[in-house]
């Protein structure tokens, strides 16, 4: 009886890896994702969690869309490559100006969302009366609607030393401000954070 129990056993812990495979996508990527993760996990890598923070200022020439991957990359290089799995946070310490990621290869996308976001939070709301904070000029209170509507952080993954966007991805700084912005010499800073495991 007691060897019949342990054949049942050794039995499902066999079948069971296999029937995950015919669950519905949703649970199956969830299953078969973190059965990846332990396979990679072998005594010959260094499973040491690794956290590195660096901070930069990145001035652009004009309000708008701007890619800024080269410099963010620059700026880490060194320690990204120790990181085989993890995660980058960009984070802008401003309240003007957001981070999004897009198009890396047409310039005229980054023209194309500077437009469309003029139409989603035209300037013109200072004079309509649709904001009261329009002490500071026409292209604030706009500005901070449009770093809310896009975000001030990122979280981009890391693989194999690597900042793993898509081939067509990069990462855009936008700009929302003329007065006191680029043109005015607003320097906008990014603390980008690294962590994960060798």
């Amino acid at each position: 009886m007691r060897s019949f129990v342990i054949f049942r056993l050794s039995f499902l812990a066999i079948l069971l890896p296999v029937a995950t495979c015919f669950l519905p996508s949703y649970a199956q990527e969830t299953t078969c994702s973190t059965s990846l993760l332990s396979s990679t996990s072998s005594s010959s890598v260094d499973m040491s969690m690794k956290w590195f923070q660096h901070e930069l200022t990145i001035t652009a020439p004009s309000r708008g869309c701007h890619l800024i991957t080269a410099d963010v990359q620059k700026a880490i290089s060194k320690d990204l490559g120790q990181i085989k799995i993890g995660m980058c946070n960009l984070f802008i310490q401003h309240t003007s100006a957001s981070l999004t990621v897009n198009e890396n290869a047409d310039p005229d996308v980054r023209r194309d969302m500077e437009v469309a976001l003029n139409k989603i939070v035209p300037a013109s709301w200072n004079h309509d009366g649709t904001f009261k904070h329009t002490m500071e000029g026409d292209d604030d209170m706009p500005g901070h609607v449009k770093t809310s509507l896009m975000g001030p952080s990122l979280n981009l993954p890391i693989r194999n030393g690597r900042l793993a966007l898509g081939t067509w991805q990069g990462i855009y700084l936008n700009e929302h401000r003329d007065q006191g912005g680029w043109g005015g010499g607003h320097s906008r800073n990014i603390i980008v954070t690294l962590q994960g495991q060798g």
